[in-house]
């Protein structure tokens, strides 16, 4: 994304809708840093400009990159989904994605206001698959990460996002040590992280996670996300 010059009356209208802080002004007009702008499309979608002066350049690889993972319009050409993660995740008690004894794992790199350069998503991705765990094939990221070793592509390495989302499974007796690495390895990220945690139900309505995440001295919110029964499980 860029301004077009020519164009802008420098009413700095515009400056405090970027997530990023990307828009600054300049002498007479606002410019947008090429560093910090993840092609989320916010500036020219909220249609703020009085003068129409956002222009989208075309994107290539590896730039566009961030246009996919930050803009929650795109649909991923791999899942034809929109966002970030997969839809299952939320409706598990209907379409059982997770079979009793599995857990489903999203990290989510990355905040509006800060961002993620894909290199720290990396070393999740990096430590995740060296311990083992099953990366979701559904989500989007998972095409570009190597799930034997957890790397990206070397060119988008340095590509900034809004935000991007790692979805694994793991067994429910390895979550213990799925959450240590995730919290040791995010001490040293340049950037925020925030889990879900998902899995079925036990036979009694009970949550099986809730009594780990407590062994592991994880604070959460139960945010449960139930599908309103209008279809039957695949599985029991």
């Amino acid at each position: 994304m860029f301004i077009d010059g020519d164009k802008c009356i420098g009413c700095e209208s515009c400056i405090n809708w970027c997530p990023m802080g990307a828009i600054r002004m300049g002498e007479t007009t606002a410019v947008i840093d090429p560093e910090e702008c993840v092609e989320c499309n916010v500036c020219r979608r909220v249609e703020i400009c009085p003068v129409d002066a956002f222009v989208q350049k075309p994107l290539e690889w590896p730039r566009s990159v961030r246009a996919i993972y930050s803009d929650p319009l795109n649909i991923h050409k791999e899942t034809g989904l929109a966002g970030r993660g997969t839809e299952e995740i939320k409706t598990n008690d209907v379409t059982g994605r997770f079979r009793r004894g599995q857990v489903g794992v999203t990290i989510e790199v990355g905040r509006p206001g800060i961002g993620a350069r894909l290199k720290e998503l990396e070393k999740l991705s990096m430590v995740l698959a060296r311990y083992g765990v099953e990366f979701e094939p559904k989500n989007p990221l998972t095409n570009l990460i190597n799930t034997h070793t957890g790397q990206l592509p070397a060119e988008i390495r340095e590509e900034k996002v809004l935000s991007a989302i790692i979805e694994i499974t793991v067994e429910e007796a390895k979550l213990l040590d799925v959450l240590a690495l995730i919290r040791e390895t995010a001490k040293g990220l340049e950037t925020v992280i925030s889990m879900d945690v998902a899995c079925r139900a036990a036979e009694d309505g009970t949550w099986p996670c809730a009594k780990i995440l407590k062994e592991a001295g994880i604070f959460y919110r139960p945010n449960a996300k139930i599908n309103v029964g209008l279809g039957k499980p695949y599985i029991g």
